[in-house]
């Protein structure tokens, strides 16, 4: 008889099934998760006053939303008249092949993790037809 095992599980990167680093990766998502939360309500709550605490931020960001928003004609010229030569200094043929690079190792990557998965699915099938004996 043979004896029965669970499924096998695979780790996503190094020290990724070391049992502690999952629970400190929790705790570290919770404490941030209650700071945000606490933050918000601090924020949106009505104080004293009846106003949000955020109410005057909102204000003045609306303010300075329409400033930009006249400043906005001065940029584009500024952008049309220098923009030419700062886009020249881009070294775009460098980027280019980085990305290239990049993308090509990524897609090499995820074509043998395919590959393992497939084989592994394969050997899994046949254990189950020689089981079941078809």
């Amino acid at each position: 008889m043979r004896s029965k095992r669970g499924p096998r599980v695979r780790e996503s990167g190094p020290g990724a099934g070391d049992g502690r680093e999952a629970q400190y990766d929790l705790l570290t998502a919770a404490l941030i998760g209650a700071a945000i939360g606490a933050t918000a309500t601090l924020l949106l709550r009505r104080g004293p006053s009846g106003q949000r605490p955020v109410a005057p931020i909102v204000r003045g960001a609306k303010w300075a939303g329409r400033g930009a928003m006249h400043g906005a004609g001065r940029g584009a010229q500024w952008a049309r008249s220098r923009g030419g030569e700062m886009l020249d200094r881009i070294p775009l043929d460098d980027m280019e092949e980085s990305v290239r690079d990049t993308v090509g190792e990524a897609r090499e990557r995820i074509d043998g993790f395919v590959r393992s998965e497939l084989a592994d699915l394969r050997r899994a099938l046949r254990k189950q037809r020689k089981r079941l004996g078809v």
